[in-house]
């Protein structure tokens, strides 16, 4: 059902509440999927990124989980809108985009889920107010605010350790927020047991961050919010000469105005460094040698937006607003190792920018709410580069690209309708696109034997879509369904172009497959999703699932690829899961369903079905202290995440079992 507008307080109050102004009345008409706090504390994972599985269509690039995978490999997308590493949905923090500035791929270990309010999946393209980026939807977390204090401690398999805080303190009128967390392990060996070498070790993982919040009133009407963000994260492939580091610092301003015309503006930078090593291996897999370093890719970006919105009492619910954000950065990495030596030094990098301005309007008449809006964004990219030189002296390549820019709209027009108390039918179509990314438009790369150039002519993404769904809401059953069809034009993916050994040009000798960044002409994704929700006294059921036909369209030198599925892609994901809930005690068992995909662009090496269940249980000790369990992929079964070139199979995490003690106020 739309719900009407709550009242605004009146003019001479300010409420402090460290958020945003109020959901919009468009969104209505929108799939949108809430993970609140409870959801998020009390999950079997500790990690967002496991959390954030159980939406039935939202997907990583890959099935590993953000402490066992390259962090290059963490992007996410939702509407089976995947085959690329790079993220095509929009993942926001309190109005701050999050995605790495210089490979759009997603840092998860700086995410501390009990220190989040909740976290809400916007699905489709067209998002007007957010910018360039959100083709598959938007994720948008927002921060816990509570005058709170809350802590845990949790062991776990393979030595593991993790620890959290989280306190907000009032003071005088303003509230300050600091949020910690920190987890460490000894890990598992990556690689499946029965095509483990003697190369091939465990995996160990340690990263924290924290996270401080202040905020205060300013007068009457205007709430501001400071933010800052560190973390580090380091990790293993389980392989030597595989480690990686990751380190990084974003800090922001909001101001909300809450009077009669409610407005918004945020300010923000943020800074990235990662340190990543590659190694190739044997075909035995009896050992490893080094083939390149980046010992350095540092990237920044700054942004700002702002929106204003009309009084409540106007028929029309009207924002308008403009978005900035400037990137970027640069990988220095050391390449061709002789007898254990870097011979070469190769930098590639350079500078993107978005700018736009939007309108959006929502009117309801009766039981109609209808809502569109537009923007229009220029998009610019420049100063790129890439540099190869010997390290005894003498340029190989040194490679300046032009200058490129253009205009590029976004759209969307939705309606929803109530047919009475607890049916809701709704509709929209919309347009989107995305900027490639530093990564993607300048630097080349290896993994293990195969190599990828890179493409500094590649275009952004555009994406067109439109969907119908219905809502179903009666005495706690809730039921979501939405059919849709996407078609993402020139979509950006890595198309094998040859087979070494050999020289190709970009990367020079190859062993395994020869592979360059292309735009495709297109991917389409046919597909239906629905979720559900009952609750029964203590008892709350949950289940949901995706299921969708997506294939490529290609020309030119892609033209092979054309009806394969783009790689990465499952047809079909479901989740389920039971609860029970009754004066602090809960216990909660889900089952998770991923079908097979492919780990390839051709569709030549097929991953199995994968399935985990994952069970979470709490009881209190006393009225502050309780006894947690977790535990994931509790049967043990073989996640197939990629196959290598030599056939070797990487898996993703095995059984891991939590325990440990909770603080609450």
């Amino acid at each position: 059902m739309i719900d009407a507008l709550p009242p605004p307080p009146p003019a001479d109050t300010i409420i402090v509440t460290g958020q945003a102004l109020s959901d919009p009345v468009s969104e209505q008409a929108y799939h949108v999927d809430v993970i609140t706090a409870s959801d998020l504390s009390n999950a079997p994972a500790n990690e967002l990124d496991e959390i954030l599985k159980r939406v039935p269509g939202l997907q990583l690039f890959r099935r590993s989980d953000s402490t066992s995978g390259h962090p290059t490999s963490q992007g996410v997308t939702l509407r089976a809108l995947g085959g690329n590493a790079s993220s095509r949905a929009l993942l926001i923090l309190d109005g701050v985009p999050q995605a790495d500035p210089f490979g759009g791929w997603v840092n998860w270990p700086a995410y501390d889920p009990a220190g989040l309010a909740e976290v809400r999946i916007v699905r489709g393209g067209g998002s007007v107010p957010y910018g360039p980026g959100a083709i598959a939807g938007v994720i948008e977390m927002r921060g816990l605010t509570a005058e709170d204090f809350n802590a845990s401690l949790e062991v776990g398999s393979r030595a593991s350790l993790r620890g959290h805080v989280f306190a907000g303190q009032r003071i005088a009128s303003s509230t300050l927020t600091l949020d910690a967390q920190g987890a460490r392990s000894d890990g598992f060996s990556p690689i499946s047991s029965s095509t483990r070498g003697a190369a091939d070790r465990e995996a160990p993982y340690e990263n924290a961050s924290v996270r401080a919040r202040w905020i205060a009133p300013i007068g009457e009407e205007i709430e501001a919010q400071l933010s800052g963000l560190a973390f580090v994260d380091s990790r293993d492939r389980g392989v030597e000469f595989t480690g990686s580091r990751t380190r990084a610092a974003d800090a922001s301003v909001r101001l909300v105005g809450r009077g009669q015309w409610q407005w918004s503006t945020v300010a923000y930078t943020q800074w990235r460094n990662l340190r990543s090593s590659f190694a190739s291996v044997s075909d035995d897999r009896s050992s490893a040698s080094r083939v390149s370093l980046q010992d350095s890719v540092p990237s920044r970006s700054v942004g700002f937006s702002a929106e204003l919105r009309s009084p409540s009492s106007s028929l029309v619910d009207l924002r308008i607003g403009a978005n900035m954000r400037l990137t970027n950065g640069e990988s220095r990495e050391l390449y061709s190792f002789v007898d254990g030596g870097p011979t070469r030094r190769r930098i590639s990098g350079g500078d993107t920018r978005t700018a736009g301005l939007f309108a959006e309007a929502a009117m309801r008449r009766g039981k109609l709410m209808l809502s569109g809006g537009v923007r229009i964004d220029r998009w610019m990219v420049d100063d790129g580069r890439l540099l190869e030189r010997l390290l005894a002296g003498g340029i190989l390549r040194d490679d300046r690209y032009a200058r490129r820019v253009g205009w590029l709209p976004t759209a969307r027009l939705s309606t929803a309708i109530d047919v009475n108390e607890s049916t809701t039918l709704r509709a929209s179509g919309y347009r989107g696109w995305r900027m490639p990314t530093l990564n993607e438009l300048f630097r080349p790369f290896r993994a293990g034997a195969d190599a990828t150039a890179a493409n500094p002519e590649l275009k952004p993404e555009t994406s067109l879509g439109i969907e119908a769904g219905v809502d179903f809401r009666k005495a706690g059953f809730h039921l979501s369904a939405t059919i849709f069809a996407n078609r993402l034009k020139d979509a950006i993916g890595n198309v094998t172009l040859g087979r070494g050994p050999g020289s190709f040009p970009g990367v020079g000798f190859v062993a395994g497959d020869y592979r360059q960044r292309q735009n495709i002409k297109a991917v389409e994704v046919y597909g239906i999703e629905a979720t559900g929700r009952h609750e029964i006294g203590h008892w709350t059921f949950r289940v949901g699932g995706s299921l969708t036909d997506a294939k490529v369209i290609a020309i030119g030198l892609a033209a092979p690829l054309t009806g394969l599925r783009p790689a990465q892609t499952p047809r079909f994901n479901a989740f389920t899961s039971l609860a029970w809930e009754q004066n602090s005690r809960m216990f909660a068992i889900e089952m998770r369903h991923v079908s097979s995909q492919f780990e390839d662009d051709l569709n030549a090496r097929k991953l199995r079905p994968a399935r985990t269940v994952n069970a979470f249980a709490a009881w209190p000790l006393s009225r502050t202290l309780q006894l947690i369990a977790r535990g994931q992929n509790l049967l043990n079964e073989t996640i197939e995440a990629s196959i290598n070139d030599d056939g070797s199979i990487e898996r993703a995490s095995p059984r891991t079992i939590w325990l440990g003690l909770r603080l609450k106020n």
